[in-house]
């Protein structure tokens, strides 16, 4: 197949949801690592077409959601010192803090500025040799190489006003801080596949084999996640626990040698806390002592902030899979796209603004009050 729409065909995807119910005769749960994938399973409504035995958990794989408030407050702050100009992408924007988010500090006067590469912000910094110029680097390991790869550059091309405000996470501390979870009801996995097609496949099998779970590196197009599904299903009936790849269209076992390459020289492991979730132990980077003179929090002396989360909004139940979003009561009344208690609701891939998009006539929601 060469052509996207190929990847939505109803007939073959119909075909796939009947070998699922042919072949599904347990009850299975199985989580979909990436909010990619869990906005495809909502948008289309394949979690509808499965067999009652086959529950999909909406994992943590929303890189978004899953930055702490901490580090949105660090963002915040640097944003609003004079001389500094701030560069994002545009759905870090409305991602709220503690009590204000980057839209409210540029009302504020803020240089603030949605960009589409880091790339640019470092050209920015080219251009205006007097102003401090940060990147928000946040992410999976998808993002982390152009990231990596714009700090190289600075360096090498001698840029001493440029710095990235890191917050990239990784995905198999993930899985395993997960499986560790004395709530996990999780049995499967889909992997996300932009993430393999950077690092592979080869940290994958020691965690099957560790918590008897197969892992099924998918895709994110329709045909793609009932594949996976299917796949991941057929295991589990069969006992197995294996890592299989089904986006080889875009994943190779070995990944990109020169983005990890890249990856190793600028940044490492580091625990980092996930919103919601908590600290997981060398879960994240950080940039290396090589490159520390362009790690904004050591440069804007932010390292020390620390928040606490909201005790209305349960985006970090959400984000465990222990609960749906309409589960949540605040959902689609005190929080909404427009006025967002949690991350969840923010990002183009959480799983709130999923169900919000495509459930929230669905599904019941329950008035919520604040008092007053």
């Amino acid at each position: 197949m060469k052509y996207l729409e190929e990847f939505s065909d109803p007939v073959l995807a119909g075909k796939l949801v009947d070998q699922i119910h042919a072949t599904a005769t347990k009850p299975w749960a199985v989580m979909e690592v990436c909010g990619g994938q869990t906005h495809t399973i909502v948008r289309h409504g394949i979690d509808q077409l499965l067999p009652d035995a086959v529950e999909m958990i909406h994992g943590p794989g929303c890189p978004v959601c899953v930055t702490p408030l901490e580090t949105i407050d660090k963002a915040l702050e640097i944003a609003a010192q004079p001389g500094v100009i701030f560069c994002s992408f545009g759905d870090m924007l409305r991602v709220p803090g503690s009590g204000r988010d980057l839209f409210r500090i540029k009302s504020q006067g803020g240089d603030v500025r949605v960009v589409y590469s880091p790339l640019d912000a470092l050209q920015l910094a080219q251009q205006n040799p007097d102003k401090q110029v940060v990147f928000f680097g946040i992410g999976f390991e998808t993002t982390a190489p152009p990231n990596a790869m714009t700090v190289y550059q600075a360096k090498k091309l001698g840029i001493p006003n440029f710095s990235l405000l890191v917050s990239h996470v990784r995905v198999p501390p993930a899985i395993e801080a997960i499986m560790q979870s004395p709530s996990c009801r999780v049995q499967g996995f889909l992997a996300a596949g932009h993430v393999c097609s950077v690092m592979g496949t080869a940290e994958y099998p020691e965690l099957a084999d560790k918590y008897g779970v197969p892992i099924v590196v998918t895709g994110f197009e329709p045909l793609d996640i009932l594949a996976g599904i299917l796949r991941t299903v057929s295991q589990l009936e069969k006992g197995e626990h294996v890592v299989e790849n089904a986006y080889r269209r875009a994943v190779k076992d070995e990944g990109n040698p020169a983005a990890k390459a890249m990856l190793a020289d600028v940044f490492e492991s580091t625990d980092r806390a996930w919103r919601g979730i908590g600290m997981i132990p060398q879960s994240g980077w950080r940039l290396s002592e090589r490159y520390r003179e362009y790690d904004a929090e050591y440069r804007f002396h932010v390292r020390d902030i620390a928040t606490e989360e909201s005790t209305v909004c349960r985006s970090g139940e959400v984000l465990q899979g222990l609960i749906k979003p309409h589960e949540c009561s605040a959902f689609g009344t005190i929080c909404t796209p427009r006025n967002p208690l949690g991350a969840t609701m923010v990002s183009s891939e959480g799983a709130c603004a999923a169900y919000y998009l495509y459930r929230r006539l669905e599904t019941p929601t329950e008035v919520v009050t604040t008092g007053g």
